[in-house]
C-alpha cells in the first residue's frame, strides 16, 4: 500500500477514536450527574418506597429469630396466664385474654410482599381484597396459646381494627386455622373509630382481663395513639413494668403506629416525603476518622 494512503487511513482512525472517546466521556459525565441528583417527588414512586419493605418482610417470613420471638411471646403469655388463673378466688368474674389479630396471632406478610415492586400503597381496597381471600396463617405459637387458654376456661376476645365489612371473611380465616372462640360475641372489629379503648372497656366491664396481646402499642392503651415518636417512647418507659407482665408484644417492622409517628400521623405525604421522614429518624455513625494524606 502507498505511504500516503497509510497516512490518510491513520488520520481517519485517529479522528474516529477521538470521537468515540469524547462520546464515552460525555456519557460517563452525564451518568455521574444523574447518579448524584436525588430523584424528584415526581419520579420517586410508591414502588420505590415499597422496596424498603423487602428486608423487614424477608425477616418475618424467613428468620428463625422471628419465629423464636413469636414463640417467646406466647411462652411468656402462657406463664402469665397460669399466674392469673392460680390467683383467682371463688366468685371472681370470668377470666379473659384480649388479642389483636393482624401480626399478633395471624400473619399478613404475603400482603406486604405483594406490595413490593408495585407502584401503589396500602389502601382499603387492596387490603379488603386480601382480607376476603382469608389466606392469613397463624403466627408461631399463637394457636397453641389460644388453645391452652380455651382448655383452661379462659375466653379470648379478638379486638381488631379490621372493618366490620370483613367480619365474615375474618371469621372464616380464623376458623380455617381452628382458633377457639371465633363467634360474633368474641369478634370485636372496628366500627366508626380505630380507638380500641371502648371495645377493651366493654370486655373489662364483664371479665377480668389477664393479658393483652398485640404488635402495636395501641393494642394495649389508647395513650399510644399519639402521632409523635417522643410521646410514644415516654409512655413505653412509664409502662415498662407491664411488658411481659400484662402486655405481650409481637414484633412487626413492616407497619404500625411507629410508622405513623414518623409522619406525625400524615399518611397523605408523598412517597419521597415518607422516605425523607424515615431517613431523618435514623441515628447514623459519623464514619471512620479521616487522616490527612
Amino acid at each position: 500500500m502507498h505511504l500516503n494512503t497509510l497516512r490518510v487511513l491513520s488520520s481517519r482512525y485517529r479522528h474516529r477514536l477521538a470521537s468515540t472517546l469524547s462520546a464515552l466521556a460525555i456519557g460517563v459525565a452525564l451518568s455521574g450527574c444523574a447518579s448524584q441528583n436525588p430523584p424528584t417527588s415526581s419520579t420517586y414512586s410508591n414502588a420505590d418506597l415499597n422496596e424498603q419493605l423487602v428486608m423487614a418482610t424477608a425477616w418475618m417470613q424467613s428468620a428463625g429469630e422471628y419465629q423464636a420471638l413469636s414463640f417467646q411471646a406466647f411462652n411468656v403469655a402462657r406463664f402469665r396466664l397460669d399466674q392469673a388463673i392460680d390467683a383467682r378466688a371463688a366468685g371472681d368474674r370470668p377470666l379473659a385474654v384480649i388479642v389483636d389479630c393482624d401480626e399478633a396471632v395471624i400473619d399478613n406478610t404475603p400482603f406486604q410482599a405483594w406490595l413490593i415492586g408495585r407502584d401503589e400503597q396500602y389502601s382499603s381496597a387492596n387490603w379488603s381484597a386480601w382480607v376476603e381471600d382469608a389466606q392469613a396463617r397463624a403466627l408461631p405459637g399463637a394457636k397453641a396459646f389460644l388453645d391452652y387458654a380455651h382448655s383452661r376456661g379462659v375466653e379470648v376476645f379478638y379486638v381488631t381494627n379490621r372493618k366490620e365489612s370483613g367480619l365474615a371473611a375474618t371469621m372464616k380465616n380464623l376458623k380455617q386455622l381452628d382458633f377457639p372462640w371465633v363467634d360474633e360475641q368474641h369478634m370485636m372489629l372496628r366500627t366508626d373509630a380505630s380507638d380500641k379503648q371502648p371495645r377493651r372497656e366493654a370486655v373489662m366491664a364483664t371479665h377480668d382481663v389477664a393479658l393483652l396481646v398485640g404488635d402495636n402499642l395501641a393494642d394495649f392503651d389508647s395513650r399510644y395513639d399519639a402521632d409523635d415518636v417522643a410521646t410514644r417512647s415516654a409512655q413505653v418507659i412509664q409502662d415498662r413494668a407491664q411488658f411481659g407482665e400484662r402486655y405481650i408484644v409481637l414484633p412487626n417492622p413492616t407497619y404500625g403506629g411507629w410508622e405513623a409517628a414518623l409522619y406525625e400521623g400524615d399518611f397523605s405525604l408523598s412517597p419521597q416525603e415518607k422516605d425523607q421522614r424515615r431517613r431523618a429518624a435514623l441515628r447514623a455513625w459519623s464514619g471512620p476518622e479521616q487522616t490527612a494524606p
